[in-house]
């Protein structure tokens, strides 16, 4: 005759277990048992077949929700997409290079009449005008945005940019020029501009006011940071006052190509024990070996005090600027972590992991 049992069984788990303590496992709270079909063979039964049904249910631990260390309450994302963009206005363009560096770069200013909300360390895209080759409208390029929330006139209407004209020789000796970048630096006041996002959360401000922000760009990478400094020290806001160190290293060939000098200088003397300011001007300053100072170069001078920041939980570092820069911090940090004994690249992956290591770079 055919037997079939079901049976339900809660097994908790004793508070004690054998492992060694070099061992960890992650166990559920308790087992059930229902439902799950074994067959076995009945001697006592004439060697019928007869079947047990049971189940096992797992527990799994209660999930902790992760908490951001980042600003990220209230943030947008993708506003406006590419075939519905915001139509904003060019309000202000004015080159901020001197004429003997190598290449322009523009700050500009678009109106959004606060239908753009964004936070310090989003992105925009821009669409220029016109179509390309195929006849097709012009893809978006993605550029930081160089103001903070409330934008450079203080009333969240606004938004900036940093654009660094793009004008090189192919291998066929003609002259290319960057579609969208040329676009935005040719802008006039009152121009229409195609606007998308904000998009982006990896470059977001830390939300512990009291924090270290060590802040590393080359060129137009100082967009996100001008944003940061802002907020820090040129405005005032009611659930924001930053009592921590701002740090910024900031690389450039040239003193003339030196973007925002005089905001940050302005900082500095006003806030001198809350903003370091180091600057690397690659064509001109060289270290006492005779190197070029390149901003790994400047870094480097601080070598044994940044590796003492890097090793607390309140100490952020964000980078923007050209791809390969990571390359060289990298290399200053592997020895300083060699002799404590610390594996710099499986560091540096537990510091991404707690949002205190931040990359963007093009």
């Amino acid at each position: 005759m055919d037997v079939a049992v079901s049976a339900a069984v809660c097994h908790p788990f004793p508070k004690s277990n054998a492992l060694s303590n070099k061992s960890s496992i992650i166990r559920p709270k308790r087992l059930c048992f229902t439902k799950v079909p074994v067959v076995y063979r009945n001697a006592s039964s004439g060697g019928r077949v007869g079947s047990i049904r049971a189940q096992v249910i797992t527990e799994a631990p209660t999930k902790v929700e992760k908490v951001s260390k980042k600003m990220e309450e209230g943030v947008i994302t993708n506003k406006f997409r590419p075939k519905d963009p915001y139509v904003g206005k060019c309000l202000l363009n004015t080159k901020i290079t001197g004429d003997d560096a190598p290449g322009e770069t523009w700050h500009m200013v678009f109106s959004t009449e606060g239908e753009l909300p964004y936070k310090e360390g989003q992105s925009i895209g821009i669409i220029a005008d016109g179509v390309d080759k195929n006849g097709k409208p012009h893809k978006l390029r993605l550029y930081s945005i160089a103001s903070s929330a409330l934008g450079d006139f203080g009333d969240s209407k606004t938004v900036s940019l940093c654009v660094k004209r793009l004008v090189y020789t192919n291998e066929q000796g003609e002259i290319v020029k960057g579609v969208c970048s040329n676009f935005l630096c040719d802008l006039k006041p009152g121009a229409d501009v195609k606007i998308t996002g904000p998009v982006g959360k990896e470059m977001l401000m830390p939300k512990d006011p009291n924090a270290t922000v060590i802040m590393l760009a080359t060129g137009t990478g100082i967009a996100p940071f001008r944003g940061f400094l802002w907020k820090m020290f040129f405005e005032k806001h009611k659930d924001y006052k930053f009592n921590g160190l701002a740090w910024l290293f900031l690389g450039v060939p040239t003193s003339s190509s030196l973007l925002y000098k005089e905001e940050f200088e302005k900082m500095k003397e006003k806030n001198p024990d809350k903003f370091r300011l180091d600057f690397a001007v690659s064509r001109e300053q060289t270290n006492e070996k005779g190197e070029k100072m390149y901003i790994q170069t400047r870094m480097a001078q601080y070598a044994e005090e940044l590796w003492e920041l890097l090793k607390k939980d309140t100490t952020f570092v964000y980078m923007c600027g050209l791809k390969g820069m990571e390359k060289g911090i990298d290399d200053i940090m592997v020895s300083l972590a060699a002799k404590d004994g610390i594996d710099w690249t499986e560091y540096k992956r537990s510091l991404k992991k707690a949002g205190q290591w931040n990359v963007e770079v093009y």
